[in-house]
């Protein structure tokens, strides 16, 4: 029998989080900058999974601030000139 380390929210938020500090170095290392629409989809993407496993393991406050930020990046992509 073969024991996970990672539960599936585990797996999930560790993904986001690797999304949203990937953002954040490619930013840092002027590859991506803030305004650009891959950083914002990052911003969201990341956020959105780690708002899912805050959900999952029942983290209120940590699932308000990761789904605000999931809607502040996706109201930035939409509302970004084309």
């Amino acid at each position: 029998m073969m024991v996970s380390l990672f539960s599936n929210s585990d797996f999930i938020g560790a993904l986001g989080v690797f999304l949203i500090l990937l953002a954040y170095f490619l930013n840092i290392s002027n590859k991506l900058f803030t305004n650009d629409k891959s950083y914002l989809l990052l911003n969201f993407f990341g956020a959105l999974l780690a708002c899912i496993s805050s959900y999952l393991i029942r983290s209120i406050p940590f699932m308000v601030l990761e789904g605000t930020w999931a809607v502040i990046s996706m109201n930035a992509v939409f509302n970004k000139k084309k």
